[in-house]
C-alpha cells in the first residue's frame, strides 16, 4: 500500500512538473489563434478564430524558405558534426598515441572557451574563404564540438568491449570496417542523443547566422522571426505564431528520438 502511495506521488509531482513545462508552448500556441489587439486583453483557455489569418500573414512573408534554409543547414551540420565526433571519440577511447593526454585536455578545456570570443576571427576566415553569404559558415563552426567529442569518447569507452574489436581484428577486420559496421551498431543510442543536441543547437542559433548572413533568401528561421519584428513591428500575433512554427520541428525530433535519448542517458549514468 505504501509503494503504491509513493508512486501515486511521484507520478503527480512528474505530471506538475510536466503542465509547468508545457505551459509557455501552450500559450504560445494559444496566444496565436488571437488578433494582435486580443492580446491585451484577459485571455481564455479557449483558441480564438484567427489561427488562419495570422498564418497566411507569417507564410506571406516568405516564412517557408526560411524553414528550409533551416533543414538543410541543421541536417548537414548535424550529420557531419556526428559523424566527426563519433570518429574523434572512437580515436580518444580505444586507440594510444603520443600527445593524447595533451590533446584531450585541450578539448575538455574548449568547452569551457564561450564560442563568442572566436566569432570575429571566424568571420574574417569565412570571408577570405568567399563562404559569406552562404550557408557555409552556420555549418561548419561547431561541426568538431567538444561536448560531442567529449560524449562520444565517454560513451565508446564503456560501451565498446576490446574483446570484440580484438576477435574483429583477428578476422582481418579493417579499421574503417571496424569502425562502420561494429562499433557505430553499439553505440547508436549516442549517436541519436547527439543528433537531437546538434540538430537543436543548429536549428536554434541565431548568433553566427546574423553574424554571417545579409541575404533574406538565406535566412535561417531565428533571422526570419527577428525579420518579422521589423516587418510587423505592432503584428504581435503573427510574431507568436512564427515562434510557434519556428518551434514545431524540434518537438517533433525530440519526440522521435526521446526513447533513445532517455535510455542513451540512463545507460551512461549506470556504466560511468
Amino acid at each position: 500500500m505504501n509503494k503504491i502511495i509513493l508512486r501515486i506521488f511521484i507520478y503527480a509531482i512528474l505530471i506538475a512538473i510536466t503542465l509547468v513545462m508545457i505551459q509557455p508552448f501552450f500559450f504560445m500556441v494559444l496566444m496565436s489563434t488571437y488578433r494582435t489587439q486580443q492580446l491585451g486583453d484577459v485571455l481564455t483557455l479557449r483558441p480564438g478564430g484567427h489561427l488562419m489569418e495570422n498564418l497566411k500573414t507569417v507564410l506571406a512573408s516568405g516564412f517557408m524558405s526560411y524553414y528550409w534554409n533551416s533543414i538543410k543547414a541543421a541536417v548537414v551540420f548535424t550529420v557531419l558534426s556526428v559523424f566527426l565526433c563519433a570518429l574523434a571519440g572512437y580515436g580518444f577511447a580505444k586507440f594510444q598515441f603520443k600527445g593524447k593526454k595533451a590533446l584531450y585536455t585541450f578539448v575538455l578545456g574548449s568547452m569551457m572557451i564561450p564560442a563568442q570570443l572566436g566569432l570575429i576571427g571566424y568571420v574574417v576566415q569565412m570571408r577570405r574563404m568567399h563562404l559569406i553569404g552562404t550557408l557555409w559558415p552556420i555549418i561548419l563552426g561547431d561541426i568538431a564540438s567538444c561536448f560531442g567529442v567529449f560524449w562520444m569518447t565517454q560513451y565508446i569507452t564503456s560501451s565498446v568491449p576490446k574483446p570484440i574489436m580484438e576477435a574483429a581484428r583477428m578476422d582481418g577486420c579493417s579499421e574503417f570496417r571496424l569502425f562502420f559496421q561494429i562499433v557505430m551498431p553499439i553505440i547508436r543510442p549516442a549517436l541519436a542523443t547527439l543528433g537531437i543536441l546538434q540538430f537543436v543547437f543548429s536549428w536554434n542559433y541565431y548568433l553566427r547566422p546574423m553574424m554571417t548572413i545579409s541575404n533574406p533568401d538565406l535566412y535561417t528561421i531565428p533571422l526570419g522571426i527577428a525579420s518579422l519584428s521589423t516587418r510587423y513591428q505592432t503584428n504581435y500575433a503573427a510574431q507568436i505564431t512564427a515562434l510557434a512554427l519556428g518551434t514545431i520541428p524540434t518537438i517533433i525530433i525530440f519526440i522521435l528520438g526521446a526513447r533513445t535519448f532517455i535510455s542513451s542517458l540512463t545507460s551512461g549514468a549506470v556504466k560511468g
